[in-house]
């Protein structure tokens, strides 16, 4: 284990005017090693998202999973990542815990410690921070008669934390400049994507006047992470938006879905497009012009197959200061053909998918992953830790139930202008 004086920790609390009965505050953790520290320079930088699926079913069992370095799935995961080797990597569904506990535990344990002959791999700084999943709103949001469960959280969730989000890095995390957006609301959105009742003949209804009130968009958070390297500040903009599944008619996941990914485009564009948002701490506007940037996490939307509203993943994807570097894998295209079922009518080409959902009836598998980033980070190589059934680490991935995640690793090699000898 690390010595107690590894952590450099700061904690904010975070809140927003709601009635007082329905008020939630949460602490924002940063932990550092060596700050004057930094991984050696490299013309490269390797950017990495992982949904993992580390979540677990009740509070604490993520910490005593991974306590003891023998549990089977962390142990695979970590492996996926030592052989991906990012410099940077957002993890999506681990667990939040406060205090570092489990992510020290994964680095701990895991990461630091060669998994099945794979080289171990070192983070010194790490983020996380307080999600919306499983924090109650208080509000019967689902519209089904009563209040409480993990539908009516702000996100879907059984307890708080679960099923949050870390980022690891190599380099330097500028802990004072991080900006979260957990308690934006949906509604101060302009042209907010609402979801209508479509039993009543008012528009955009499914949400009472008192529930958009305490409404948050993120159904876990949007963060702004800082990263320095080299000479460059490269700001991580880590989210992981709702399926666009589980709803009704009223679609309320999918206009969510499609709005949580909006946030970003909104962000990385300077002016009216931007000058709406406000962080956790009340400070307005987006993105810094002219400041490097990737965009990365599930965002739960393929450009053309599944439940996603139309356009969604393409305000990101075409975007005129973002990059698609279309990371693919072979072991994508030869799961489609094998698996079948609703693979065989998908629009979107099977090499770019990175999650490997149920094939009957639907949805198949899809491009639910991604790491974009900005035109002043050009893309060097890119891929999905999708190997063929003939390669010997498909024992990593496989098929259900999965070693480690129905997700896949995808990464982006970039250039930073400040590495370049």
């Amino acid at each position: 284990m690390r010595p107690s004086t590894r952590h450099l920790v700061c904690l904010a609390v975070l809140s927003i005017a709601v009635p007082a009965a329905l008020s939630v505050s949460g602490a924002a953790a940063v932990s550092e090693t060596s700050p004057a520290t930094d991984a050696k320079h490299a013309p490269s930088l390797r950017v990495a998202t992982y949904n993992l699926s580390l979540n677990r079913n009740r509070p604490g069992q993520l910490e005593a999973d991974l306590s003891t370095g023998t549990n089977a799935q962390a142990r695979a995961v970590a492996e996926v990542i030592q052989r991906s080797d990012p410099d940077i990597v957002l993890l999506n569904e681990f667990d939040y815990v406060p205090d570092y506990r489990a992510v020290d535990l994964f680095r701990d344990n895991y990461l630091e410690v060669g998994q099945h002959g794979a080289d171990p791999i070192e983070f010194r700084y790490a983020y996380v921070a307080p999600s919306n999943t499983g924090v109650p709103s208080g509000h019967d949001l689902n519209n089904n008669g009563s209040v409480g469960g993990p539908d009516d959280a702000f996100g879907f969730g059984f307890y708080p934390g679960q099923y949050g989000m870390a980022v690891l890095s190599k380099y330097p995390i500028r802990t004072d400049q991080v900006r979260t957006f957990r308690l934006f609301r949906w509604k101060d959105m302009p042209g907010a994507l609402l979801p209508d009742d479509p039993a009543t003949p008012a528009p955009a209804d499914w949400y009472s006047a008192q529930e958009l009130e305490v409404f948050r968009l993120s159904s876990k958070s949007h963060w702004d992470v800082p990263v320095q390297v080299g000479r460059k500040t490269v700001h991580v903009l880590a989210s992981h938006p709702t399926p666009p599944v589980f709803d009704g008619p009223e679609d309320r996941n999918g206009r969510r879905n499609h709005d949580e990914i909006r946030f970003w485009a909104d962000y990385v564009r300077p002016g009216r497009h931007s000058s709406y948002i406000y962080d956790d701490e009340g400070r307005y506007g987006g993105l810094r012009p002219g400041s490097p940037f990737v965009v990365l996490g599930d965002q739960n939307s393929d450009p053309f197959d599944g439940d996603s509203v139309p356009g969604a993943i393409q305000q990101l994807t075409e975007h005129p200061r973002i990059v698609d570097p279309m990371p693919d894998s072979a072991g994508a295209v030869e799961a489609a053909r094998l698996q079948g079922g609703a693979n065989t009518t998908h629009r979107s080409d099977p090499r770019y998918d990175t999650a490997d959902f149920n094939d009957v009836p639907a949805p198949g598998n899809l491009r639910a992953d991604y790491v974009l980033p900005s035109k002043q980070l050009r893309p060097l190589d890119a891929g999905v830790f999708w190997p063929v059934r003939a390669d010997p680490l498909a024992r990593l991935t496989g098929e259900y139930p999965f070693p480690t995640s129905d997700h896949r690793l995808v990464w982006v090699d970039v250039r930073v202008p400040a590495l370049t000898r």
